[in-house]
């Protein structure tokens, strides 16, 4: 089980933007920490974990925590400050087949993203035109959609998906994610008509043996407890 936290500027004792995550990958799954160079690509493709993509011209200086066996991470932070990290959801729309997995998205957007909004509208443009789909464990058969938490100086959002289909919100002071969809009637922007992404979507079953509803009730409740009042 993981978590990933944020609280904005407004919400923290000094004005600083604290965000927080931890992992759950399988005890023989090494998770190693990585520096990547701002580079300049003359190729015209970039291969992820499983599917190869459009290569963009230039890509940023990031640090990425990942998994060792995939081309993608958990979490990671860029040079312009965007930060991001991941959670396992448990949607309707889950796909085996392979395409970007969600820690690809999180190193796609650390690649190509200047701000938190930016990082959101990447995965969006990606998400639409490949989804995600894939094994993401290691010894495990393991399958499962995405939320992110991203933030960069100044703001941060929620964005969570299921299959193509995604929503997201602007973050006012605290968040924070776990292994459930988070997001109901209250976002900013969405990809569907109905109403309700949270009650649409999700696996219920899958999302309560996960304990993420549990897991973030209990975090969010204390960040806005403590809103105004957060260090470091």
């Amino acid at each position: 089980m993981c978590d990933t936290m944020v609280a904005l500027q407004n919400a923290t004792i000094d004005g600083s933007v604290i965000f927080a995550k931890n992992s759950d990958r399988e005890p023989n799954e090494p998770h190693i920490g990585v520096y990547v160079q701002r580079k300049k690509h003359k190729e015209k493709k970039v291969k992820c974990t499983y599917i190869e993509i459009e290569q963009v011209p230039e890509t940023y200086s990031y640090i990425l925590f990942k998994p060792f066996w995939i081309w993608g991470a958990e979490m990671g932070v860029n040079e312009y400050g965007v930060v991001i990290g991941n959670e396992a959801v448990f949607t309707k729309l889950i796909s085996k087949e392979k395409s970007l997995i969600g820690m690809d998205y999180v190193r796609l957007v650390l690649e190509r993203s200047k701000s938190a909004k930016e990082a959101v509208d990447t995965i969006i443009n990606l998400l639409e035109k490949y989804g995600q789909g894939g094994k993401c464990g290691y010894s495990k058969n393991l399958y499962y959609d995405n939320s992110y938490l991203i933030a960069d100086f100044n703001e941060a959002y929620v964005l969570e998906t299921a299959g193509k289909e995604w929503v997201y919100k602007k973050i006012k002071d605290v968040y924070s994610i776990s292994n459930s969809l988070t997001l109901k009637d209250d976002y900013d922007k969405s990809s569907f008509k109905e109403k309700n992404f949270k009650e649409t979507f999700e696996k219920k079953l899958l999302a309560k043996i996960a304990s993420g509803d549990f897991r973030k009730n209990i975090t969010y409740a204390k960040l806005k407890n403590l809103s105004g009042k957060i260090v470091k």
